[in-house]
Order: structure tokens, then C-alpha cells, then sequence
């Protein structure tokens, strides 16, 4: 079983960056990949980004492509979300998720360990 554990979240003027943190204890071993998401209320979750742990392989959503970016450190159990040229519509809940078994990695369904989330509020 995966522990995830978010950090950095808050408010920010639009225009501003965030720089969010994940770190991953207990089974961290074999893990295919790691991901943001976010959920804004009364909308579904959402990836954001996804990093494939072997490979350092990563995708983004293409609303935040050019202005988000997602990495690992070199031990690959923590993951960072630098966020920037934040907009209010970056607004959510953003969750922390990761998956051992082989997928694409794609979707919500995808996961099967998440964190409990932090908040960002863009004004």
C-alpha cells in the first residue's frame, strides 16, 4: 500500500507560481507512474500531469502544457507540479495519485492510490 501525502498548495494572484509536492512511503517499489489531478467543484477530476517513474517519460493536459511542468527527484518517490502564469480557472483541488500496475495511465480509473489533496486558489 502507497501513503501519498500533498504539500504546497494555496492562493495566488493570477500570474503567479505554485510549486506542488507529493511525497510517496510505504510499498514505493515496481511503480509505473505518478500524476496530478485536479477537481474543481461540481466538475470531474481531471489529469494534469503524468510522469512514468522508469522512464521519466511525462505528459501534460494541454491546458496547462506550456505553463506547467511535472518531475520526480532522484530517488523517483517524490513528484513536483511547478505551476505557472497561474489563471483563475487553474483553480481545484489537486490531487496526488500512483499505480503499479502496467497501464496507460491516462484516467482516473487508471490509479489506484491517492493522496488526500490540496488546495489551489488562483484570484
Amino acid at each position: 500500500h502507497v501513503q501519498l501525502v500533498e504539500s504546497g498548495g494555496g492562493s495566488v494572484q493570477a500570474g503567479g507560481s505554485l510549486r506542488l509536492s507529493c511525497a510517496a512511503s510505504g510499498y514505493t517499489y515496481n511503480r509505473n507512474c505518478m500524476a496530478w489531478f485536479r477537481q474543481a467543484p461540481g466538475k470531474e477530476r481531471e489529469a494534469v500531469a503524468v510522469i512514468f517513474t522508469v522512464t521519466g517519460r511525462t505528459t501534460l493536459a494541454d491546458s496547462v502544457s506550456a505553463r506547467f511542468d511535472i518531475s520526480q527527484d532522484g530517488a523517483k518517490n517524490t513528484i513536483f507540479l511547478q505551476m505557472n502564469s497561474l489563471r483563475p480557472e487553474d483553480s481545484a483541488r489537486y490531487y496526488c495519485a500512483a499505480e503499479h500496475e502496467s497501464g496507460p495511465c491516462n484516467l482516473a480509473a487508471d490509479f489506484a492510490s491517492w493522496g488526500q489533496g490540496t488546495q489551489v486558489t488562483v484570484s
